[in-house]
């Protein structure tokens, strides 16, 4: 079978949507490899594939400026390069896959004469999608810092002779790519180009069920998650266990993340529990409500449960998908900053005990999980294998 290579960036939010098709397409008999840090290691090869390491420069906190966030994503893009070069050029495979982060796989491929494929875990450009973001981009290139990162994406794109040097259109302007989100969350989705863009939804496999139990006697379940990287906010936490950890018949799941240590969060009654990191999918399988940052991940796994979300958005895409969620009918806003423990009770309670809310989630469930899935990607992914 086929050698495919697929190429990401040590986050959850990055690598966690593509897990079940790398699953599919090892099940199938190819031999995959994945280009992730070595803190990936057990999580790839938990799916049948093989690592194959890189040293990343990501940081592990980051500021809510979009020029620093994407220059730190350009910065490993560079120092990635050369690492991919090391790891592949004596075992070049038949087709690459590559995260929206991993841009030089795409061009790995482009000089290697092989294919690229990629799997966005968030929303897709759509045409005449850089007219309607022309503001956007003006501003950072307004910027300073905004106008050399531009330069310096294009400087290297010509130093490596990409045919297209553009960084907006290098990275939002595949050749081949599948969505790895439900086709309800991609803006103007009826201006995508099919031809191009493939939505395969989310795939959850095994992660959906597994990994937590719900406690007997807890008629109502509440997971609090701000996902893997937008989580220092310890007094947040505070306000959390305030509003929810009286509740009459609730259980509260708070995922506290790395930065914040489990002391910070006080004194913590018997109805909530906290943890570092949870099996979020399985949770949400299980629960009446979401606390959510909105990640793009975290927004298909709880449509993908059919559980109704507060959203608290923090930086990058988090407030377009916040947006989205609420157009849906599925979600209300909160605000990490601002809301007092009676604010987030008094949402969570409206939230949960809307008839038209509980409704929508289901039916947005039912039409989740109709969607393509794993199998689908995967055949998607052999239709590009050469030959």
């Amino acid at each position: 079978m086929s050698h495919i290579a697929m190429v990401s960036i040590p986050f959850h939010g990055h690598v966690n949507p593509s897990l079940e098709v790398v699953r599919e397409l090892a099940a199938r008999g190819h031999r995959v490899t994945y280009a992730n840090a070595p803190s990936f290691a057990d999580v790839v090869e938990a799916t049948g594939a093989q690592l194959r390491p890189y040293r990343s420069t990501l940081p592990t906190t980051w500021t809510d400026d979009p020029v620093d966030a994407l220059t730190a994503f350009l910065d490993d893009a560079i120092a990635m390069l050369p690492q991919l070069i090391a790891a592949y050029d004596d075992d070049r495979p038949d087709l690459f896959l590559y995260d929206i982060a991993g841009a030089p796989a795409r061009l790995l491929g482009e000089r290697w004469g092989v294919p690229a494929v990629q799997l966005s875990p968030t929303s897709v450009a759509w045409d005449g999608y850089e007219q309607d973001t022309a503001a956007a981009t003006e501003a950072l290139r307004a910027d300073e810092r905004g106008a050399a990162y531009f330069r310096r994406f294009t400087e290297w794109l010509t130093e490596q002779k990409s045919s297209v040097t553009d960084s907006v259109a290098f990275m939002g302007r595949p050749a081949r790519c599948l969505a790895l989100i439900p086709r309800a969350m991609q803006p103007q989705a009826d201006r995508v180009d099919p031809a191009v863009y493939s939505f395969v939804g989310p795939a959850l496999g095994a992660r959906a069920t597994a990994g937590w139990r719900r406690p007997a006697g807890a008629r109502r379940v509440l997971l609090v998650s701000l996902g893997s990287a937008f989580t220092d906010h310890p007094e947040f936490y505070r306000r959390c266990v305030a509003a929810f950890g009286e509740l009459p018949g609730w259980h509260t799941v708070l995922q506290h993340g790395r930065h914040v240590p489990r002391a910070a969060l006080g004194e913590l009654p018997p109805s909530v529990e906290a943890h570092p990191w949870v099996a979020q999918p399985a949770v949400l399988d299980q629960a009446d409500a979401f606390l959510t940052h909105a990640g793009m991940g975290g927004s298909a796994e709880g449509l993908w449960a059919g559980t109704p979300m507060l959203v608290a958005p923090q930086a990058a895409d988090q407030f377009a998908n916040a947006d989205r969620l609420v157009e849906l009918g599925v979600a209300r806003r909160v605000d990490t900053a601002t809301s007092t423990a009676d604010d987030l009770r008094a949402a969570l309670l409206a939230l949960v005990d809307d008839p038209a809310v509980t409704a929508r989630a289901a039916a947005l469930r039912s039409e989740v999980r109709a969607a393509a899935g794993a199998a689908t990607a995967a055949d998607l992914i052999e239709a590009e294998l050469p030959g």
